[in-house]
């Protein structure tokens, strides 16, 4: 494979994560297919969403690139990507400010998710960690944090794990055993969500779990022993 700059080849794996389908091999040849090699910033910057889409279309042969199973919306945050703008979609939420005590009795939650205020990542590929502060009454979103460093990391999955650790939960698509070993050893509780959701929704849902809160959530609202014990007899 064509040796790239660790920026490039950033920016392309960023790129190939919110296209289905598109792994950066693939991704690669599609872009040599359009602006030529070796690739450089110049040439990824001089991509446009239309040849984007017309590429991947042809790898399926769909050469008009309509009925490529990707989203527009997909095509245009990965051109962005191909550019350079690691904070290229705009529709992030605002993160709000926030310092340790202001919600009291709450804990902290990592969403996995590669879009918008969206639950739809992976832990080993997403592309960024929404981090809320939760209570049973309010919410907060206090952090965004990108994962493009984990990519060079040796240990992607722990990487990520640590990325994390001030976390109490994590909700993702999916996540293999090993990794979520790894975030289990990091006092973090994974939760599958294999649709689709907004997290805030997802998080207003889970907010009914403070009403009878299981004996990990109890300790970590800093409940004693004895009241754990109890939250654990009402389940």
């Amino acid at each position: 494979m064509e040796q790239l700059s660790r920026d490039l080849a950033l920016r392309i794996a960023l790129a190939s994560r919110i296209l289905p389908g598109v792994d950066v091999p693939k991704l690669i040849g599609v872009l040599h297919e359009k602006v030529g090699s070796p690739l450089d910033d110049d040439k990824l910057k001089s991509i446009t969403v239309t040849n984007l889409k017309t590429g991947i279309g042809s790898l399926d042969g769909e050469e008009d690139g309509e009925d490529i199973g990707i989203g527009l919306e997909n095509i245009k945050l990965a051109v962005r990507y191909l550019w350079g703008e690691e904070d290229g979609d705009e529709g992030l939420p605002e993160i709000m400010p926030y310092k340790d005590g202001d919600i009291p009795e709450s804990i902290r939650v990592a969403i996995a998710s590669n879009s918008g205020r969206l639950l739809n990542g992976h832990f080993g590929s997403c592309i960024r960690f929404l981090v809320y502060q939760l209570s049973r009454s309010d919410m907060r979103l206090i952090d965004i944090r990108s994962t493009v460093e984990a990519d060079s990391a040796d240990d992607r999955n722990l990487f990520r794990a640590n990325m994390i650790k001030d976390c109490h939960v994590l909700f993702v698509q999916s996540i293999g055993g090993p990794a979520a070993a790894k975030v289990i050893r990091a006092d973090i509780y994974p939760i599958k969500e294999a649709d689709v959701v907004d997290a805030v929704e997802k998080l207003t849902e889970f907010q009914q779990v403070f009403d009878a809160a299981p004996p990990w959530m109890a300790k970590a609202l800093g409940k004693s022993a004895e009241e754990r014990k109890r939250f654990s007899h009402q389940e």
